[in-house]
């Protein structure tokens, strides 16, 4: 199993979110930079950056600083958050990432969809974050629809990734949903890559033993529940400290 650790940027500066409430972060005193170059250097392989100014609006403020860390370290980046547009796609594209994560267009545009799977491929991945059996969008405060009927919607037009996101488990450290992880993974042959609620070594050994192909792992990690270097050698089949 794949590890991203979370690098969440508001305002420039790194920050966590409690259930995707805008008004109950976390500010941390680390840039973005400095934590990207400190996870690649404890043996990260992928990090995750998220602009959380453009989830909300749609008005991407930070993309300097995501250059910044994409330029900064030498291990793939997936970016997400604000991606509306082919013209993002293709910003990301050309600052660097890997992958993008398309969230509230893709659910809300079908044909969006098509054409960014049509033109990138592989580096197309579609954000479900889920609230109930309901999806959101715009920074978790709109309803996108119904989980199951658009999932069913994505697949037809050949995405091949989903990062799955229980909002109600986001930045709670309160461990991971399963059984939502299970339901997509039983509707979809994409590959799914987990993210929320992750707080102890265990989580990430059931998320592993579930089959997922990647965790994106955030707050646990700037809560010192456990190091990067534990949580790598549990993903990779070690058995970490015991926790």
């Amino acid at each position: 199993m794949i590890l991203l650790p979370a690098i969440d940027i508001r305002d420039g500066r790194c920050v966590r979110l409690v259930q995707g409430d805008y008004a109950r972060e976390t500010v941390y005193d680390e840039e973005p930079v400095s934590v990207a170059k400190r996870y690649e250097a404890e043996g990260a392989e992928w990090l995750h950056v998220v602009d959380l100014d453009a989830a909300l609006d749609g008005i991407p403020r930070n993309r300097a600083v995501i250059e910044e860390v994409i330029l900064s370290v030498g291990i793939p980046v997936q970016c997400s958050g604000g991606i509306r547009s082919a013209d993002a796609i293709a910003w990301a594209s050309d600052a660097g990432a890997a992958r993008v994560v398309l969230g509230t267009q893709a659910l809300l545009d079908p044909k969006f969809v098509e054409e960014a799977v049509g033109g990138a491929g592989e580096m197309i991945a579609v954000g479900l974050d889920v609230r109930g059996e309901r999806l959101q969008a715009r920074g978790w405060t709109e309803d996108a629809g119904d989980l199951h009927d658009v999932l069913a919607r994505l697949d037809r037009a050949d995405v091949a990734r989903y990062v799955v996101t229980d909002v109600a488990k986001d930045g709670m450290l309160q461990g991971p949903n399963l059984e939502l992880l299970k339901t997509v993974m039983t509707n979809t042959a994409a590959k799914i890559v987990a993210s929320g609620g992750v707080s102890t070594l265990g989580d990430l050994r059931d998320l592993a033993g579930l089959g997922v192909e990647a965790c994106i792992i955030g707050k646990a990690l700037y809560a010192g529940q456990f190091t990067l270097p534990e949580a790598l050698d549990v993903s990779r089949g070690g058995g970490g400290d015991g926790r």
